[in-house]
């Protein structure tokens, strides 16, 4: 996916600001903008805010301060129609695949999607053929979903999300609880899509392999936003922020 002239980025937040009705703040005024084909890696400690801005993406979470817009158009809660393309536009892959497989084969599960927006016969079987083809697991199309392992799950989790064409794709962990065989065959995958990516972890070897840029967002505000090279190797910032490097993990010599 590349950037046309004059087109407007996949994400632009401004100003967002959001306390819970507990009155816990969460954001104190979020200034993001992300181009079309970018990954970017969503980095910062537990509490950041890390969640309750990514719920604000597809109007999970209404009722903030400030500006989302998605390819453009605006996250309005009262405008329902735009709020389905939004929604459509942003897809979210939870941490648990199990949070998002629930029907009775791979197959059901990733025509959930594109059938509730009306896709029918050789229209929907293309773009559930599609998706399982674009994570490698259209051999499993067949089976429930319950029967694979947890990084087969995972990947069919993703399918489930591309089946919608979605302009984002935002990634909650996605190297979590993953061995070492699919964490690769994931970063693979990832690497090979051609859409924008968000990527919620706080695995930094990850960030490193997958996003070219980084953000930190620390007790509700954006603390930095570099290139992850940058990020990676400033050892204070990293720090003060409470993101650590697994031992013996070079960032320098990874992003030569």
């Amino acid at each position: 996916m590349t950037a046309e002239p004059g087109e407007a980025p996949s994400l632009e937040v401004k100003g967002l600001a959001y306390a819970y009705p507990d009155g816990t703040q969460a954001l104190y005024g979020v200034d993001l903008t992300i181009g079309r084909g970018e990954r970017v890696a969503l980095l910062g400690p537990n509490g950041a805010g890390k969640t309750t801005l990514v719920l604000h993406l597809n109007g999970i979470l209404q009722g903030g301060l400030g500006e989302v817009r998605v390819g453009g158009l605006a996250v309005d809660p009262k405008d329902k129609k735009a709020l389905r393309e939004i929604r459509r536009r942003v897809g979210i892959v939870f941490q648990d695949p199990d949070d998002q497989l629930f029907m009775p084969t791979v197959r059901e599960d990733v025509a959930f999607g594109p059938a509730n927006l009306g896709l029918r016969g050789p229209d929907l079987d293309r773009r559930v053929r599609d998706a399982l083809t674009r994570v490698g697991m259209l051999d499993v199309a067949d089976r429930p979903p319950q029967h694979l392992s947890f990084g087969q799950r995972r990947r069919v989790a993703v399918a489930t999300v591309l089946a919608m064409e979605p302009e984002i794709l935002v990634l909650d962990e996605p190297s979590s609880n993953l061995d070492p065989a699919s964490r690769r065959e994931l970063a693979e995958i990832l690497l090979s899509l051609d859409v924008t990516v968000l990527m919620v972890t706080h695995d930094l070897p990850y960030a490193a392999e997958l996003c070219p840029r980084s953000v930190i967002l620390s007790g509700g505000v954006i603390a930095a936003d570099a290139p992850t090279r940058e990020v990676l190797t400033d050892a204070g910032l990293l720090e003060t922020h409470r993101l650590e490097l697994p031992f013996g993990f070079d960032p320098a010599a990874a992003l030569r």
